[in-house]
Order: C-alpha cells, then sequence, then structure tokens
C-alpha cells in the first residue's frame, strides 16, 4: 500500500473522530485549547490502538482468509464507510452543556469513534502494509484533526460536522473499491 493511499485511508478513520471535535468545540466555552489537546490525544491513541489490535488479529487469521481478503477488505471498509454516511444523514440528538467532557465519556467517544480503525487494522492485516508507521501515521493525523475540529468547532460551529462524516464514508468506500478492482482486474 503506497504512503499516498494509507494517508487518505487515514484521513477516512479519522473523519469520524473530527466530527466528533468538531461537535465537541462548538459546546466549550472556556479552555478551549486545553480541551482540545485532551480530545486529540484520547482520540489519536484510541485511532492508534485500535488498527493495531485488528492487525494482530487479522495477522493470525491470515492464512484462513487470504484466498478471500481482497473481499474482507472491500466488505469492512464499505461497511464503515456506509454507517459514515448514514450517521450523517441520521444525526443523534444533540447533548446540552458548554464545560469540559468528563474522562468517562471523553473515553467512550474515543472508543466509539475508532471501532472502523479496529476494522481497518484488520483489513491492514491481508495487504501489505508495515503496521507501525500506519498507526503512527492514522493516529498523529487523527490527534491532529480532532485537536483543530475542536477549535474550529469552537469558532465556527457544527457547519463541517456532516460533510466531514460524508467525506471520510465516501473516501473509506472508494479505498474498499479500489481494493476490490485491484484484485480482480491485476
Amino acid at each position: 500500500m503506497s504512503l499516498l493511499t494509507l494517508l487518505i485511508v487515514a484521513i477516512g478513520v479519522s473523519a469520524d473522530a473530527f466530527a466528533v471535535s468538531l461537535a465537541q468545540g462548538v459546546r466549550l466555552r472556556r479552555r478551549v485549547r486545553r480541551e482540545a489537546l485532551r480530545i486529540a490525544l484520547a482520540f489519536g491513541l484510541f485511532q492508534a490502538l485500535m488498527p493495531l489490535l485488528g492487525w494482530a488479529v487479522g495477522a493470525q487469521l491470515n492464512a484462513v482468509i487470504a484466498p478471500v481478503d481482497h473481499w474482507v477488505a472491500f466488505g469492512l471498509l464499505t461497511l464503515i464507510g456506509g454507517r459514515m454516511l448514514w450517521e450523517a444523514f441520521h444525526p443523534a440528538p444533540a447533548e446540552g452543556g458548554a464545560g469540559r467532557i468528563r474522562t468517562r465519556r471523553l473515553l467512550a467517544l474515543a472508543l466509539a469513534t475508532s471501532i472502523d480503525a479496529l476494522a481497518v487494522g484488520l483489513s491492514l492485516a491481508f495487504l501489505d502494509v508495515e503496521i507501525l508507521p500506519a498507526v503512527i501515521l492514522i493516529g498523529l493525523l487523527t490527534a491532529v484533526l480532532a485537536y483543530g475540529g475542536v477549535l474550529l468547532g469552537h469558532r465556527a460551529g457544527n457547519r463541517w460536522e456532516k460533510p466531514a462524516e460524508i467525506a471520510g464514508g465516501l473516501v473509506l468506500i472508494g479505498m474498499g473499491t479500489k481494493i476490490l478492482l485491484e484484485h480482480l482486474l491485476g
């Protein structure tokens, strides 16, 4: 997998974290940079650890799944992308509040936004990808986007939350389709 392709996948899986960060930024009234750093660290760490976990599981199953690995990668990425598109058009009800996000809630959000990264990690196990650079890239990119998302959300409101979800979903579906087509046509 090329660095550009990996970067595109990293952007795709970090779209959930970016969208949630935007929403959290809208809610904040004070200590915005400090809270942005907490959110960025939590999201970045979970987004790095989950694909590593998925890759470890996938590496154990590689011999069994190798004949259909392209279909697995396509299916997982398409399901994740489809879920992101669904959530963009069917948002959850907004919560009230204007303060610091509690640690328990922050960890729950970090876990929830990184489930797709677990599935991506599983897909990476079936492709020729060096996992450490991949998870570092995914984690760092997510942290940067989450930090920026909080600051942007604080300043601009939730105007970009839906487009971020849509873009992330389309990117993941496109990457899954690309993997499938490369295998079938190549």
